[in-house]
């Protein structure tokens, strides 16, 4: 609803800021390593966070308790996506793998497996049916959103991917690499 602002830091923590007033609303503590990568549900309801403590949590964003700590990741977690309708939830990591989440339960649905090195961005389509993985293996990969098969390889870039995206329609997919190309 754009009332808050999410941020993430190296001192393990996120903060919810009042995108009205500036202020900070509440301190999320609850991981013990790096937290580089957070997402909002595209109700604002629930707010994902992953770390290098191997974990990803699930937060309502408006009363920033914690609801679910998904450990299935053996590894340091990049990355987190939530799909356009809030149900999955997506996370790619260190150890080569994406998973798939019920974001309500926090029940892991699909591991994905394909790369050959670290998995570091991942983004639903708008529409939800599609998963884009980007990885250190210079490789994007395009996934069933609803059963997790792959379904396309692409491999346009020479070096690490650090970012996918895809257009509000679905129709386009950005990607940005270490070789300085989008």
């Amino acid at each position: 609803d754009g009332q808050l602002l999410a941020s993430s830091s190296d001192d393990n923590t996120i903060k919810l800021w009042d995108t009205a007033t500036g202020a900070l609303k509440h301190t999320l503590e609850d991981h013990f390593d790096l937290v580089s990568s957070i997402a909002f549900s595209g109700d604002g309801q629930l707010l994902a966070s992953e770390s290098h403590d191997d974990t990803i949590k699930l937060w309502d964003a408006a009363t920033s308790a914690l609801k679910h700590t998904l450990k299935s990741h053996s590894s340091p977690v990049y990355s987190v996506a939530f799909s356009g309708d809030g149900q999955l939830l997506a996370s790619g990591s260190y150890n080569k793998t994406i998973k798939l989440w019920d974001a309500a339960t926090g029940a892991l649905k699909h591991t994905l497996e394909g790369h050959s090195d670290s998995v570091s961005s991942v983004a639903f389509s708008g529409d939800g049916q599609l998963l884009a993985s980007g990885s250190d293996d210079d490789t994007i990969k395009l996934w069933d959103a609803a059963t997790g098969a792959l379904k396309h390889t692409l491999e346009d870039h020479s070096s690490p991917i650090n970012s996918v995206a895809f257009s509000g329609d679905g129709q386009l997919l950005a990607s940005s690499s270490y070789d300085d190309t989008i």
